[in-house]
């Protein structure tokens, strides 16, 4: 796994789109609160997504919403951006602060085992998705995701900010 990733939230199309979601979000929630998740298939892959709005390749993910749990977010989340499955319960790996998106932005971060129910088509908000070993990642992954992939497989220490 190289130790290279893209900035996330870099461009300055990128930090506008952040910037008016988290305007949104001021008026509908106090805080947000996001679930993202490293998901394996049985060979060991890990399953990525590339979106039509930000760049770079990212763990899938999203919000969690007024009144729904963080487990019920994560689920709804993976289903939508992978046709997965979630198999067993998802562990709970870290909780991180996301201050590259706003100064009230907290991310859930899961590990778990899944199993994809059918291909996920492209459309408007996922352009690619797939599973990749962990030695041949696409390009573009970026750097926030290549650091939870580094603390899942202890090669480096966790951190408190995403």
């Amino acid at each position: 796994m190289s130790d290279e990733g893209i900035p996330e939230i870099s461009r300055k199309s990128t930090r506008m789109m952040v910037w008016l979601l988290h305007r949104y979000f001021l008026l509908t929630r106090s805080m947000t609160l996001g679930v993202r998740a490293a998901c394996f298939d049985e060979e060991g892959r890990v399953f990525l997504v590339r979106h039509t709005y930000v760049p770079g390749w990212y763990f899938p993910g999203g919000g969690v919403e007024r009144g729904e749990t963080a487990n019920a977010a994560l689920s709804k989340e993976l289903r939508e951006e992978g046709n997965l499955e979630i198999q067993g319960y998802p562990q709970l790996f870290a909780s991180y602060f996301n201050r590259g998106a706003s100064k009230r932005d907290h991310v859930l971060f899961y590990r778990v085992d899944v199993k994809q129910t059918s291909v996920r088509l492209p459309d408007r908000e996922i352009a690619e998705s797939g599973f990749y070993s962990l030695d041949a990642l696409p390009e573009g992954v970026t750097k926030s995701t290549l650091s939870r992939l580094k603390e899942l497989s202890g090669e480096s220490k966790l951190q408190d900010y995403w």
